[in-house]
């Protein structure tokens, strides 16, 4: 049975647009609860971002639900997930994809979305400690990628790494703002387009 703060939550991200049926359902399916900090976890089900340490954050949901849902997620992709972060944004790609690969530069972040990736089975993750900035190499071409942290630019390096006609999300910074852009490799050149206006941590280089 479905806690009614999460029935609720579903209906506010439905109400502000989010339509993917698929998408939402991967909301439901996982417990954001398993993701927050016991000092946060009665708000697991409100549409806010929240602290999970290291100076990041889990991002709103309403966020989550729609740069995945531009992702247009097919169940025989493979995506690069820059930025695991606690891990919950990662958990409801897995539920989308045949596999995700998923890159953390904090080392306790990644401990911890392996124990949570563990606990809730989540056997279609493949995770690593390093900058995502370099990709990975080992696993290219990836059909999506998507960013968990603000850039400026998409780097030669992970243009490289996606197929033609793959897609790209990501928050970009645009002077004194960040938007989510989407990407998609067309004849080689990224087409994008800007959606919603974002507050993300930046996206940083090195490993921590």
């Amino acid at each position: 049975m479905l806690d009614v703060r999460k029935i609720r939550l579903i209906l506010e991200l439905r109400e502000s647009g989010i339509t993917n049926s698929k998408v939402l359902s991967a909301l439901e399916t996982i417990p954001r609860e398993k993701f927050i900090s016991e000092n946060y976890r009665n708000q697991a089900y409100e549409n806010i971002a929240l602290p999970i340490g290291n100076s990041q954050t889990i991002s709103q949901p309403y966020v989550v639900a729609k740069m995945t849902e531009l992702l247009d997620l097919k169940n025989n992709h493979k995506v690069l997930e820059i930025g695991t972060g606690c891990g919950y944004q990662c958990a409801i790609l897995s539920k989308l994809a045949r596999r995700v690969y998923t890159i953390e530069r904090i080392k306790n972040l990644y401990d911890n979305s392996l124990k949570i990736f563990e606990e809730l089975k989540l056997t279609n993750i493949v995770s690593k400690y390093d900058d995502g900035n370099e990709g990975w190499i080992e696993q290219i071409p990836f059909d999506r990628i998507i960013f968990t942290a603000a850039t400026k630019k998409i780097s030669n390096n992970i243009y490289s790494q996606i197929k033609e006609n793959g897609i790209i999300v990501c928050p970009i910074i645009k002077e004194d703002k960040q938007v989510i852009v989407k990407y998609k490799k067309i004849n080689s050149k990224l087409i994008s387009e800007e959606f919603d206006q974002v507050l993300f941590v930046p996206n940083l280089e090195g490993k921590n």
